[in-house]
């Protein structure tokens, strides 16, 4: 998937949502209606809307930041273990109530 969405083995709604997305972070300034329409007829809500702008707007932001302060990279390491507390505890911990377990918004 990381490499092309539009091959990738994921729902044609999640495709439609990824060209948004695409679009989103390529084109902002050309977004319209009929985009908003498009991602809305493949069962995505306002509020899947909201946070997929978001996180993507979120991204960009971190990303032009840490490009232009000159933040290192975390090693290799760090991710690995990211990554496994991830898989096994979610993005919050459960005594918080709030874990989503890798879990997002379906339409």
């Amino acid at each position: 998937m990381l490499k092309d969405y539009h091959t990738a083995p994921i729902t044609d709604a999640e495709k439609v949502l990824f060209k948004f997305i695409d679009k989103v972070n390529r084109q902002s300034n050309t977004i319209g209606p009929q985009d908003i329409a498009d991602v809305k007829t493949a069962g995505w809500t306002e509020e899947a809307l909201y946070y997929a702008i978001s996180v993507c707007a979120i991204f960009n932001f971190y990303n032009r930041w840490i490009d232009a302060t000159g933040v290192q990279d975390m090693p290799s390491l760090g991710y690995e273990m990211s990554g496994q507390r991830l898989a096994t505890e979610g993005y919050a911990r459960a005594e918080e109530g709030t874990a989503t377990k890798g879990k997002s918004p379906q339409p």
